[in-house]
């Protein structure tokens, strides 16, 4: 176990080149099960939900080669429907993607309840009502969905809420059932586009991914393929934030501009210099912040994943700013660690209000979840004095070699290993 240290206050400068999406991969590498042959993805992430999800794909009897470059070559043509109740599964939340491609593949599945970032209630009753919809009889069972079907047949569904985990569950199942699934209401986030490419080049049938209506038209059989996947805007957000934040200059590379335009507008309007080209993306701090408002909102709208490294640079603008959250209610226990840094945050209901000014000091931190921990690394970039955030393991789920880039950006951040007494004291609290 181990801890980040940061010495704050270092401004920061030059050019960051971001990985392959983590909430793409965490979809892509569950997809290769509906081939037959073997299917390569190129540009993933070094994290570690990569490599839990390869372990899983060899536990049904995958043959898995992940290379230096971090591209996936899965040959799935041995695999079986087996059982995977418990154990890597309950390590990351994503695991729910291996029920719609097993059952589109193999017509059953058994899958432990998904585990993950503790972020409040995260139902998967709109995949459940997806795969019924589909033919599937499905039963909870000692903690683990039991997914069967006779055989899948299209069918029209409605989303109640727009999910994104539900509408790309959905697709995996659907592209080898019998006859046209029609998706309504459907996400339309960068992420499910970049599934439904994948699933294109082995040979599904489908129209309408990145709108809010998806047909797809079930085929018998897929093939495999290559695929690159797409940067992560996520990651890629982060560190335009953290440019606003500390930066003198900061040149994020390998990155889609249009993924982030609800970004690139708050941050202009907070008095920050974003300029754009093609796949770059350039931000430069600014002395003088204003406060700003956002609301997060399902794609094109402000991403919920960024609102908490968001909140930290509000600490550094001028007035009372309000973040209110309509995805993710429970999303704020990141604010209890950014107050003992001193900063002047109150939460009220969906809603923190940040006000500003005030000079972050380094202090003692736990990260709850992984966009958490994206915000308190941002915290102790901004801080006085030096900051020591534990809870490691939900920051590799998300983020590429992240001490790597960040001193290659002019920071001074570390990994400790946590001493005996440290190691007790954590798993006390």
């Amino acid at each position: 176990m181990e801890k980040l240290k940061i010495a704050g206050g270092y401004p920061l400068k030059g050019t960051v080149r971001i990985s392959g999406a983590k909430n793409s991969a965490v979809a892509l590498i569950p997809a290769t099960i509906l081939a037959e042959s073997p299917v390569t993805i190129e540009g993933l992430p070094d994290i570690s939900d990569v490599e839990i999800l390869k372990d899983l794909l060899e536990e049904i009897g995958g043959k898995v080669e992940l290379s230096d470059d971090f591209a996936m070559t899965v040959d799935p043509s041995a695999m079986i429907s087996m059982p995977l109740p418990n154990g890597k599964v309950k390590k990351l939340r994503a695991s729910y993607y291996l029920m719609g491609a097993m059952l589109g593949r193999f017509k059953k599945a058994v899958i432990g309840l998904p585990g993950g970032c503790h972020l409040g209630p995260r139902p998967i009753d709109q995949h459940i009502k997806g795969f019924e919809a589909l033919g599937a009889r499905i039963t909870n069972e000692q903690g683990a969905i039991y997914l069967r079907a006779d055989e899948l047949r299209g069918a029209r569904i409605y989303l109640d809420v727009v999910s994104v985990g539900a509408t790309i569950n959905i697709m995996l199942a659907a592209v080898r059932a019998k006859g046209r699934t029609i998706i309504e209401n459907a996400a339309k986030e960068p992420e499910i586009i970049d599934v439904a490419t994948l699933l294109t080049n082995m040979g599904a049938r489908i129209k309408g991914a990145g709108t809010d209506v998806i047909r797809i038209d079930g085929v018998d059989q897929l093939h495999g393929c290559q695929h690159t996947i797409i940067p992560d805007r996520i990651e890629a957000g982060t560190y335009m934030i953290l440019g606003a934040a500390v930066g003198e200059g900061v040149l994020i590379d390998n990155v889609i501009p249009l993924h982030l335009e609800s970004l690139i507008a708050k941050l202009r309007e907070m008095g920050v210099q974003v300029e754009t080209g093609d796949d770059q993306i350039y931000v430069s701090g600014s002395r003088e912040l204003k406060a700003v408002d956002i609301k997060t909102l399902v794609y094109p709208g402000f991403p919920t994943d960024l609102q908490q490294p968001f909140t930290s640079l509000l600490t550094k603008a001028a007035g009372s700013s309000v973040v209110t959250d309509t995805i993710y209610g429970a999303r704020f226990k990141h604010i209890d660690e950014l107050r003992r840094m001193n900063a002047n945050i109150k939460v009220e209901g969906r809603s923190a209000i940040i006000n500003g000014p005030v000079q972050l000091q380094g202090a003692k931190v736990k990260a709850s979840d992984l966009r958490a921990g994206a915000a308190l690394v941002i915290a102790g970039l901004i801080a006085e004095g030096v900051t020591e955030v534990t809870g490691l393991e939900h920051i590799d789920r998300g983020y590429s070699n992240l001490v790597e880039k960040l001193n290659g950006l002019g920071a001074t951040i570390w990994r400790e290993a946590l001493t005996k007494e440290e190691v007790e004291q954590l798993e006390n609290t």
